[in-house]
Parts: structure tokens; C-alpha cells; sequence
């Protein structure tokens, strides 16, 4: 027997200085039997720090050819592409070749710099791209905010990420890579 997604619930309220973007929003999070609650709540982050109206959440682990996040304008034409994690190089490259902008959320400490500098030629010549670093303990920390049902507040400013549930906040400060 397949094991089902877990649903999770989420109500954030966004307040994006930088962006002057304020929002609330209201999302059922499916994660993926193969997924860990530190990836669910990077794609949550993920979608904090790009967070526009039409900006949706793609199908998940199960499906190959779209992403964690994603914007499309009427006509169907990719705007935003937004992937987590250490994904392959061709990957990446297949992603920019089919939407305007590419972002890359990397997570996962030491791994995470020992796939940098196995990719950076590569990618810093994807002039589509751009590959923000979480710290190490950013993962750790947004695991703690994760539950079935949350209700987060969320503020950007100067490119720093405060996100909390009102028992415990998180200060998450993303580095731009390329």
C-alpha cells in the first residue's frame, strides 16, 4: 500500500517591507511521504521571501517537470520558477530556458557548499538564476515552527526573514549566492 501525503495547514501573514508587499494568506500544504518537514517549511519560506498575487505551490516530489513554486501570467508563460533543496545543474538550466526568472533556495548546511562548489561555474552562468543560502541552523528552526495546523506572522525587512507563531520566533537572514 503507497503512503499519502500528510496535510498540513497553514495561515500566514506577510509583511514584506522591502517589496511593500502585505498579505494574508491561507494554504493546505501536502508533503510528500519522501519530504521532511524541514523542506515543507522551506518551500513555506520560499514562498514568504516571493510571495505575489498568482504565485502558487507546484504538485510536489511526484511530478518531474515542475516546481516547488511557481508564477504564471495569463497566457501560461512561466514568470517566477522556484526550487528548494540541491537539485541537478541540468535541472536548473532546463528551468531557465522555460521561465523568465529562477530562483534556487538552498538549504541543508555543509552539503549545501559542497554542492555550490561542485556547481558554480556552471550556474553563475545562468544569467536567469539566482541561488539564495540558508544558514545551517535556518532548517532546524523553521522545523520548530512546523505543525499540522500553523498561524505564522512573517516580516521581511532589509533582507532579513522574521517568521513567528507567537510561542517561538525564527530570524532567518538568506545569502544571495549568484
Amino acid at each position: 500500500m503507497a503512503l499519502k501525503a500528510t496535510v498540513y495547514k497553514a495561515d500566514i501573514q506577510i509583511a514584506d517591507l522591502d517589496r511593500n508587499y502585505y498579505a494574508d494568506h491561507a494554504f493546505t500544504l501536502a508533503r510528500h511521504p519522501s519530504e521532511t518537514e524541514e523542506r515543507m517549511m522551506v518551500r513555506l519560506l520560499a514562498f514568504v521571501l516571493y510571495a505575489c498575487d498568482g504565485l502558487t505551490f507546484g504538485k510536489g516530489l511526484c511530478v518531474d517537470d515542475e516546481p516547488d513554486l511557481w508564477s504564471k501570467d495569463p497566457t501560461g508563460m512561466i514568470r517566477l520558477w522556484i526550487d528548494v533543496g540541491q537539485p541537478d545543474e541540468k535541472w536548473l538550466r532546463k528551468a531557465c530556458a522555460r521561465a523568465e526568472q529562477v530562483v534556487l533556495v538552498n538549504y541543508g548546511g555543509r552539503a549545501t557548499d559542497v554542492w555550490w562548489e561542485q556547481n558554480r561555474n556552471a550556474l553563475l552562468r545562468m544569467d536567469r538564476l539566482t541561488v539564495l543560502r540558508l544558514p545551517a541552523e535556518a532548517g532546524e528552526a523553521l522545523t520548530a515552527l512546523a505543525g499540522r495546523t500553523m498561524r505564522l506572522q512573517c516580516t521581511v525587512q532589509d533582507g532579513q526573514v522574521w517568521l513567528t507563531d507567537g510561542a517561538h520566533a525564527v530570524h532567518i537572514e538568506p545569502v544571495r549566492r549568484s
